[in-house]
């Protein structure tokens, strides 16, 4: 495949800059080197080479031999064997190569066909200390709560299914990573963390500190979340306490929980969660000057509208208010009509509470209010309408139990000026319909004959009339 060229990037924001480490032999090492670990094509790479300056090499792994040809081929093609290195090895293996800090890269990028699971070990290890790990997952049934008993043995962590189960997917992800760090007293720090289409995509960096590491333990949180009306509560793994003596931290173990029995709202049980990643998952400068980058040169990318929509959302996000409600589910709880979202919003805002979109779901309403005021202001929405009464609802369940108690103000749905998101405002594409029908991963590529004669260490064996 022919990579597209002519298309010049800006600086590699989120990459090392000026990245020089000296190796074993003594030659110095200027610019930024990167290891694409599961290359496939190796088209990647190739964009890599022709499109990001201060590049100043690319390994272009596959473990297929196939796929190995194929990069060659591809590398030939577009002139870039002077960067682009191809290799047919294991990937993992190769990452335990790299863990010595002279021999590290600056950038490794993973894209496994399902989970990272199995490589996260290694790649933590194997890049530059403050250099940038690029990640996707696309099993998203194992991080969404179809499957948790697998995301609890791949991820370290048990998965929920939720309307908000795609951010928690990255959290899982990012905990999962932070605590592969952690191992080697390495932390991580968010750069982007995205949700699109059929996976998720994370960017971070990597740093070594084991003073920061301990704080980890305050990074991460247990999920507590309702059966009956889905309010949800954090309780952090660790707290920082305050310590007499001056720059000294001192981190406790965190108290619980957070919740007693049954919810308070609707008297359901609770189940329990996670652990997630309860920092924020983007670097909102960062967000800002990639969203700074893409609006000031729009004809570099084909696809420049929707990525500036979408990197408007997102920084438009909370940054300290993990996970969301979505107006429709609120509503089908006590079976109700829904309000404008605007609405909603302005009766939120009123209240002195901050609340915002969410880049995982068009009608998502994070905030930083606690579950008993956003049912209230619910229970105030169900007194407010007159032309559709609540429908008939069955005695000691959820909606009942919520809708018998008493709110605690009268919420003013009047809409706000700043109730409407400023994305929405300007009309940008901020949720934009898939670009085919039954838009998703293809099917797995198949290994050939000789690849799995090759790997196979155990000659058959053949079975007696008796067996």
């Amino acid at each position: 495949a022919k990579a597209k060229e002519g298309v010049s990037g800006g600086s590699a924001e989120g990459v090392p800059r000026d990245s020089q480490s000296s190796s074993k032999s003594g030659e110095v090492h200027t610019g930024v080197r990167v290891l694409e670990a599961l290359s496939a094509s190796g088209l990647r790479s190739i964009r890599y080479a022709l499109e990001v300056p201060q590049i100043q090499s690319i390994v272009c792994n596959d473990l297929s031999s196939d796929a190995y040809q194929a990069i060659k081929r591809n590398v030939a093609l577009n002139g870039v064997q002077d960067k682009v290195t191809p290799t047919c090895r294991e990937a993992s293996m190769l990452m335990y190569e790299h863990r010595d800090p002279l021999t590290r890269f600056d950038v490794v990028d993973i894209d496994p066909y399902g989970t990272p699971a199995q490589f996260l070990d290694s790649v933590v290890q194997s890049v530059t200390d403050g250099g940038l790990i690029c990640v996707t997952c696309t099993d998203m049934s194992v991080l969404c709560g179809v499957n948790p008993e697998a995301c609890l043995y791949k991820y370290g962590s048990t998965s929920v299914r939720a309307d908000f189960c795609h951010e928690m997917a990255l959290r899982i992800v990012l905990s999962s990573l932070d605590s592969h760090a952690n191992r080697y007293h390495r932390y991580i720090i968010p750069l982007l963390s995205v949700s699109v289409d059929y996976y998720i995509r994370l960017f971070l960096r990597v740093y070594t500190s084991p003073a920061e590491v301990k704080k980890s333990i305050t990074k991460r949180s247990m999920l507590y979340c309702c059966v009956g009306c889905g309010s949800f509560h954090l309780q952090p793994l660790g707290v920082c306490v305050e310590s007499e003596e001056p720059k000294r931290v001192k981190l406790s173990t965190g108290k619980g929980p957070p919740v007693d029995r049954l919810c308070d709202q609707c008297g359901s049980a609770f189940r329990l969660y996670g652990p997630i990643w309860t920092e924020p998952i983007h670097d909102f400068d960062f967000v800002k000057s990639l969203l700074g980058q893409v609006s000031s040169s729009p004809d570099q990318l084909k696809m420049s509208e929707r990525i500036r929509g979408f990197l408007t959302v997102i920084s438009e996000e909370l940054p300290d208010a993990p996970l969301f409600h979505t107006l429709d589910h609120l509503c089908s709880t006590v079976h109700c009509m829904c309000p404008k979202l605007a609405a909603f919003r302005s009766a939120l805002l009123d209240q002195g509470y901050r609340v915002s979109i969410s880049h995982t779901r068009p009608r998502a309403v994070k905030t930083d209010a606690p579950a008993h005021v956003i049912w209230d202001i619910i229970r105030c929405w169900c007194s407010h309408v007159k032309e559709d009464p609540v429908k008939s609802i069955i005695q000691n369940s959820p909606a009942a139990n919520i809708l018998k108690q008493e709110p605690k103000f009268t919420a003013n749905f009047k809409i706000r000026p700043d109730a409407n998101a400023p994305s929405r405002l300007v009309k940008l594409a901020r949720f934009p319909d898939n670009p085919t029908a039954n838009w998703g991963p293809k099917a797995r590529a198949k290994r050939s004959r000789s690849e799995v004669k090759d790997s196979s260490h155990v000659p058959p064996v053949k079975k007696s009339k008796d067996q």
